[in-house]
């Protein structure tokens, strides 16, 4: 345990892939043994069939599927299902694939590891049960050892249950979503999530604590050493070290060194330094297991009054709420697109991310680790009670009570703790959360200081006051102190948080008291009272909306280290009424492709000079509506009548007509030109609401703003010009950039364009895609959110001009796929994909 104001000093390991045999061999996220993907050749059916797991021979319902994959996505989308996962049905599936086991395999363990099944999964091998997992996020892994069959085929057979399609709160998606590997070691080997490692860092030195057990399957005890090694980034060796190690046979010991390095490179957000720790198991001078993981050097400070330092430095977090769905991709989880959108965020300006509200992919920390990012690690979004889950439209009509609440008391704990113990050693995460707004008002906790209404602080909805008959919310700070020491078990080097949505009712429990540092949900009116009526609490916006005041309040008080825009990228599900596909507030839309408000967001963020222009008619309005707004609209509430933030890039109107040009720029002044003109005057940066505009009669053109420093000098610069009519298909990004034979992932980004290259912003061709090669199209992805069509066959409309491919390959290196994209009277585009 330790005070709020402790600083938090960790080294963190991310996955590095060990090549062993071949190229899809490769050191799988539990850092032990010889891991393969066992991603190919499974068969499904969407369907429950008592002898599924045992059955000889499949009948023809059976269908060829490789993975990662999510059954939901490709099924049509319907309004009688629930919105709250983006009107997509849920079901049972059986998953099988047959794998050969060699005779000389015997005396070794082997192992069969998940990194994700949605959910309520059981396992079967050979007929046998393996065991049954609920939740649907957390990574787990079986021993296959005892139920083998060597020298022979072994059946591997997978029940996926999400018949409780409705129970969450956005879309989940349903099936073996993540990578699933065979993990083959000897019986005396490291053990699964097992090393540990954190640095302890003075100014001239960094120390690099590790723990490290191993693990004896053998009827004798056995003398081990154990080798680390620190290697730096450019492969040379910075230290090494050899402890001796007896373990008892059938049992399990732990050594603990100490690597210490001089003047080490801190990882930090602009330049994220990793080394590598090899750890190597010997016996009488034979290798029997060994690791390789990435890790480094930085440290953590929290403090209530002056917020949050990285490395010693100040800073404010500029983080944003991630879901872990990719539009029409759904839950699979492909790390090239990841990578595309962390690098999308991190270039206006955003340096964290909040895993809302579950654990998600090892490789999107790995990502992170890589590329200076960030990461709240989050558990659940419930704990021993349901919330409502909306099943007509966005906090509208007759809720359902889904959910994950009725596991929650026997696998809440364990669940926690694998999280944790699976990524503990990566260096971005910075905390943990062990929920998010389980304290919702009377949703389901309740306690007398409702009754005060919306004065008593609260910005959610209380549902009419104190209820005598639901769970008393005094319960919060038991179940909080103790999912807390779970946390604090496996890791004690960064703080414990939670999202807090009825911060005055949590105040009246323990909850809060539970924390290192608290989360406010939307409760920006709150950030000043409760500092001083708590001047040791550590204080930040968990979720946030997007308006400028939100950020202020962040801005303008040392005292808040950062918040978390409510969210980063549009997702699937927590649909408004149909059509409605998913929750569109994002930076990013469903293809990663930044949308004006990202735009804006860079204007307050990015350290880099920007400028950008949208436009919208005076009147009748035109841009596209803040989704908080519009979703209160129709729940009758106020809407903020500022400038835009969803203004568009569009300079097609009709002549004279009057429109209002918005711009979003971190310049200390900007001007317009309109085909080289000057039009209206100069405007300097509006504090108010952080936008600035010109109300102008529409002429076609050029329309141009200019960005100038404080002594005058351009330092950024946009233009709009006119389109004319659609003329040709463009690709922009994915044209010729190899991909990995093996299951690699070609992102094809469209835009329509006109005979001079311009884009037209309001085309919306539809588009038919062909592929010749080894390789399938997983989808056609425009970031529409009210197109309720089949966005995984061969055709798709563009929205606002663009449109973004995936194709998977699926051949060997040396060959090539050729993809071409057609649309009725427009120029047609190919792109040929090498493989490697």
């Amino acid at each position: 345990m330790y005070s709020k104001l402790t600083r938090f000093f960790v080294a963190n390991i991310s996955v590095c892939f060990l090549l062993l045999h071949s190229g899809n061999e490769v050191m799988a996220q539990a850092d032990f043994g010889n891991a393969t993907k066992l991603n190919k050749d499974w068969q499904f059916k969407l369907s429950d069939q008592s002898d599924a797991a045992t059955a000889e021979k499949l009948d023809r319902s059976w269908r060829g599927v490789q993975l990662p994959h999510d059954w939901s996505v490709r099924q049509p989308l319907s309004p009688s299902l629930a919105s709250a996962t983006g009107y997509l049905p849920g079901g049972i599936g059986w998953y099988r694939k047959q794998v050969f086991v060699d005779a000389d395999k015997q005396g070794q363990q082997l192992y069969i590891y998940f990194e994700g099944v949605y959910n309520r999964s059981e396992v079967f091998v050979n007929g046998h049960s393996l065991g049954k997992r609920p939740n649907g996020y957390v990574s787990f892994m079986y021993d296959l050892t005892p139920h083998l069959k060597y020298g022979a085929e072994n059946t591997i057979a997978v029940r996926v249950d999400h018949t409780q399609d409705a129970d969450s709160r956005w879309y989940t998606g349903s099936g073996i979503y993540r990578d699933v590997w065979l993990v083959q070691a000897n019986k005396v080997h490291l053990e699964p999530w097992g090393l540990y490692v954190y640095p302890e860092v003075t100014k001239n030195k960094g120390t690099l604590k590790i723990e490290t057990p191993v693990q004896n399957h053998s009827d004798q005890a056995v003398n081990l050493q154990v080798m680390h090694t620190l290697v730096d980034g450019a492969g040379k060796t910075v230290i090494k070290k050899t402890t001796k190690l007896n373990v008892p046979k059938n049992g399990k010991q732990t050594i603990n060194n100490a690597l210490e390095v001089r003047d080490p490179e801190l990882w930090s957000l602009d330049n994220p330094t990793l080394y590598t720790l090899q750890t190597t198991v010997t016996q009488d001078g034979k290798v029997v297991d060994q690791s390789s993981v990435r890790t480094g050097f930085r440290t953590y400070t929290f403090d209530s009054n002056k917020g949050f330092a990285l490395n010693g430095t100040w800073m404010k977090v500029k983080g944003v709420c991630l879901h872990h769905d990719a539009g029409v991709l759904g839950a699979a989880v492909y790390p090239e697109v990841w990578r595309r959108r962390l690098l999308q965020l991190k270039s206006m300006g955003v340096n964290a991310i909040r895993t809302s509200h579950n654990p998600q992919a090892s490789s999107l920390y790995a990502l992170c680790d890589e590329l200076g990012m960030l990461v709240m690690n989050e558990a659940f979004d419930e704990w021993e009670f349901p919330k409502r889950k909306w099943l007509s439209g966005w906090n509208v009509g007759t809720p359902g009570f889904q959910g994950a609440f009725d596991y929650f008391k026997e696998w809440g704990d364990r669940d926690l703790a694998d999280m944790v113990r699976r990524d503990r050693n990566h260096l971005s995460i910075f905390a943990w959360s062990i929920g998010n707004e389980v304290d919702y008002p009377n949703d389901p906790y309740s306690h007398p200081v409702l009754d005060g209404g919306q004065g008593g602080g609260f910005t959610q909805p209380i549902f009419g006051g104190y209820r005598k008959d639901a769970p008393d919310a005094m319960r919060l700070g038991g179940i909080a102190e103790r999912l807390a020491a779970v946390v604090r078990e496996h890791d004690k080097s960064r703080p414990v948080t939670a999202g807090l949505a009825g911060v005055a009712m949590s105040n009246e429990t323990a909850y809060p008291s539970a924390l290192d540092i608290a989360g406010y949900n939307y409760t920006e009116s709150r950030y000043q009272e409760d500092h001083t009526k708590y001047p040791e609490r550590v204080i930040y916006g968990s979720e946030n909306r997007h308006d400028f005041g939100a950020w202020k309040a962040v801005r303008d008080q040392e005292h808040i280290f950062g918040q978390f825009l409510w969210t980063g990228i549009d997702y699937l599900g927590e649909s408004g009424r149909w059509p409605s596909r998913g929750f569109y507030s994002g930076l990013l839309d469903f293809a990663g492709s930044m949308k004006p408000r990202g735009y804006f967001r860079a204007s307050l963020w990015s350290d880099k000079p920007m400028a950008y222009l949208g436009t919208y008619p005076v009147q009748g309005g035109g841009a596209a509506t803040d989704t908080w707004s519009q979703l209160e609209a129709e729940q009758g509430q106020k809407q903020d009548q500022a400038p835009s933030m969803d203004a568009w890039p569009v300079w097609n109107y009709s002549e004279g007509q009057q429109i209002r040009v918005v711009s979003y720029s971190n310049a200390a002044i900007v001007y317009l030109t309109l085909n080289g003109r000057k039009v209206g005057e100069e405007k300097a940066a509006d504090d108010r609401h952080g936008i600035v505009y010109w109300d102008i009669p529409y002429a076609a053109g050029t329309l141009t703003v200019i960005g100038l420093d404080e002594s005058g000098r351009e330092i950024a610069k946009y233009d709009l010009k006119t389109s004319k009519r659609s003329y040709a298909l463009k690709v922009v990004e994915g044209a010729n950039q190899a991909v990995n034979a093996d299951g690699g992932l070609a992102q094809i980004s469209l835009q329509i364009v006109d005979q001079d290259g311009v884009v037209v912003p309001t085309a919306d061709d539809e588009i038919t895609c062909q592929i010749v090669g080894s390789g399938t199209l997983l989808g056609m992805e425009a970031g529409n959110n009210s197109d309720m069509s089949d966005y995984t066959d061969n055709q798709q409309r563009a929205f606002k001009g663009k449109m973004m491919v995936y194709v998977r390959a699926d051949g060997k290196p040396s060959e090539e796929i050729r993809v071409r994209l057609t649309a009725p009277w427009l120029q047609a585009a190919e792109v040929k994909i090498p493989l490697k």
